[in-house]
């Protein structure tokens, strides 16, 4: 199935655009007022995938399909995108229904350079990358005296991909909170069979840089935990030489958000989402490993729900010489805390973190500074901030 490109210009208004396979529609194209609706059929689903954009006469329209992502241009401009998934039903032989000439060509894309900063802003503070971008988990991390925050790219709050949400990493820094570098996209969707690259985190160890995440890959199929490797921060290819999943007595498919702590005898720990199936019981799965590489179940979960509940995009902070275990319950973050690494956990008089949706932390100067989301008419919106320090009980004090 090769990549194809799809051009022509609005001639007139409205418009109706349509090929068939086998009877079946395997791509429409028309206008609803003024806006575009570009509506693509796969095998593996019923309904289709639909990308919108506003056009009026005269506009240049080009529609990329891609194995792993469907484009819509406006004049040149990148509009609306989506994520397939199993093979296009469109055929260039099938032709279209249509009174104006549609250019159907093999697409092959451009190489572009990737230097390490794309683009610098202001404040990151109620911000999101474009208008019809939003901004989904936040992942923290801060090296030497930048901050730095992953995030899931979200385009129809987490309807993309028939409700898969097709979410990728992209990357912001900053040394200061007013100046902000945008980077390279950290995770990128490049296989199909890929339904969205699930919250994670971040570590390095001897000079590279690991991101681990899961891939949902939807309905009761197992979710690997995977990761990305750099040498500098900024560039990451996936490493297709690592990966596993959980242990069957884990719902694996829901296994998300792994969170990877070096402790301080050099022992790995990682904190993933899952349910305990037996049990009906979401929890905090803990798994250990010596590099990295090689994983065991530790059979201790370090957090188990009272119910099926799962506690999402876990964090794990010291600071203080304290530690500080954070997860979020229905979207509401919490946290506890504990003399003593993975155990001995208390619930502070107040265990609730005012950060909106999903926070995760990273200690910055000599403060936890957590970074969340604001949702916009339902999953994902603007990035936001909140800062942390600890009473002499290890409570935390929020500004």
């Amino acid at each position: 199935m090769k990549d194809l490109k799809l051009s022509f210009v609005v001639y007139e208004m409205p418009f109706y655009v349509v090929s068939y396979n086998n009877e079946r529609k395997s791509i429409e194209i028309q206008t609803n007022k003024d806006q575009l609706l570009c509506k693509v059929q796969y095998d593996s689903h019923s309904e289709p995938l639909v990308l919108k954009g506003g056009v009026k006469q005269g506009d240049g329209v080009s529609v990329v399909l891609m194995k792993h992502r469907i484009e819509l241009y406006v004049n040149g401009a990148l509009v609306d995108e989506e994520w397939p998934m199993g093979t296009r039903l469109f055929r260039p032989e099938d032709g279209f229904e249509t009174a104006f000439q549609i250019q159907t060509e093999i697409y092959y894309p451009a190489k572009q350079e990737n230097p390490s900063v794309l683009g610098v802003f202001s404040n990151a503070e109620g911000w999101r990358p474009e208008k019809d971008v939003f901004v989904g988990d936040c992942m923290p991390y801060v090296r030497g005296d930048e901050y730095h925050v992953l995030y899931l790219k979200d385009r129809h709050h987490h309807y993309s991909k028939w409700g898969m949400g097709a979410h990728q990493w992209e990357h912001i820094s900053t040394k200061d909170f007013s100046k902000w570098y945008v980077h390279p996209m950290a995770v990128e969707i490049t296989d199909p069979a890929e339904g969205s690259i699930c919250t994670g985190s971040w570590i390095q160890q001897d000079g590279v840089e690991y991101l681990y995440y899961t891939v949902r890959r939807g309905g009761t199929i197992a979710a690997p935990i995977c990761r990305s490797v750099s040498d500098d921060g900024y560039h990451f290819k996936k490493d297709e030489n690592f990966g596993f999943f959980l242990p069957e007595k884990y719902n694996r498919a829901r296994a998300r958000d792994p969170k990877i702590i070096k402790d301080k005898d050099g022992l790995f720990h990682m904190i993933i989402t899952t349910a305990l199936l037996a049990e009906k019981k979401g929890c905090l799965a803990h798994f250990v490993s010596k590099d990295l590489e090689n994983w065991q179940d530790t059979n201790k979960p370090i957090y188990i729900s009272e119910d099926g509940t799962e506690p999402e995009c876990p964090d794990y902070i010291f600071y203080k010489n304290r530690y500080y275990l954070i997860f979020s319950l229905n979207a509401k973050a919490r946290y506890m805390v504990s003399e003593n690494p993975f155990d001995n956990w208390r619930t502070p008089k107040n265990p609730e973190i005012p950060c909106a949706s999903v926070p995760k932390g990273a200690v910055w100067k000599d403060k936890i500074v957590f970074a969340g989301y604001k949702g916009i008419d339902g999953y994902a919106g603007t990035m936001t901030f909140k800062t942390a320090t600890a009473d002499e009980n290890g409570e935390l004090i929020f500004h």
